[in-house]
């Protein structure tokens, strides 16, 4: 039996770090990263408590990791500057420069459709990964950062990355909204381990469903990564809808 890549998710107390650790487990080899909020019944044995403002704290928990999926982030598109500042972008210079020196070879970096949300906000779609960005709050602005660090990482040490614009995670869409912003958990699963396994050696891609009502291109996605969305929003329209 192959060995299985050993893999560092970050931030893996979250909703979707949550996800990503019950659905990776067997695929990877993991150590899981977390903060303030430690779990009882970790997925796996190997953890690490950190916080990633602090390079000292984070660092160790690069030894002997292959690629890195970063996840910890202040999420909220309200966040104060204060914690945008710490957790998200502190932090991920502190988690690409550990890895850097820890000889990580890639890290799938959590960015957010909120990197371009004022073309959402003016219904200029569709979108594609490759216009300028405009960033709809201080978060999109932090991971506007985060994929800017990953190009310089990349070009400067070698470090590959590819960053996914995840849209809406949830068990299911909600609103009108969620019939076009989808990621559910199976297929976040699969855009994470596509990207781990990629030959890609950096890129900036949209992370969702393959919701027929998506503003968001993933052909990209698709062609590049080899992802192949399973789930599609459209059966839930009716009911959101009414009608």
């Amino acid at each position: 039996m192959p060995t299985k890549k050993r893999v560092l998710i970050t931030g893996a107390a979250g909703r979707i770090g949550r996800s990503l650790a019950e659905s990776l487990k067997d695929r990877y080899d993991l150590r899981l990263h977390y903060h303030r909020t430690i779990p009882e019944h970790s997925p796996v044995s190997d953890i690490h408590i950190a916080d990633v403002a602090n390079y000292d704290e984070i660092a160790p928990a690069m030894e002997g990791i292959e690629a890195v999926v970063h996840m910890a982030a202040d999420p909220s598109t309200r966040a104060p500057w204060e914690s945008v500042r710490d957790r998200n972008i502190i932090g991920t210079y502190n988690v690409y420069e550990s890895a850097r020196r820890a000889g990580v070879k890639k890290i799938v970096f959590a960015s957010t459709n909120h990197v371009m949300g004022m073309y959402d906000r003016d219904r200029q779609w569709p979108i594609f990964a490759s216009q300028p960005v405009r960033p709809d709050s201080l978060y999109g602005v932090s991971k506007a950062f985060g994929e800017a660090l990953a190009r310089h990482y990349y070009d400067q040490y070698g470090l590959q990355s590819v960053c996914l614009r995840i849209g809406w995670f949830l068990e299911r869409p909600r609103d009108e909204v969620g019939l076009w912003m989808w990621l559910s958990p199976r297929d976040c699963a699969q855009v994470v381990w596509r990207a781990i396994e990629s030959p890609v050696p950096f890129g900036v891609f949209y992370a969702i469903s393959r919701n027929s009502r998506r503003h968001w291109d993933i052909t990209e996605t698709i062609e590049r990564l080899g992802y192949q969305p399973e789930d599609d929003s459209e059966p839930y329209a009716k009911e959101i809808l009414g009608g």
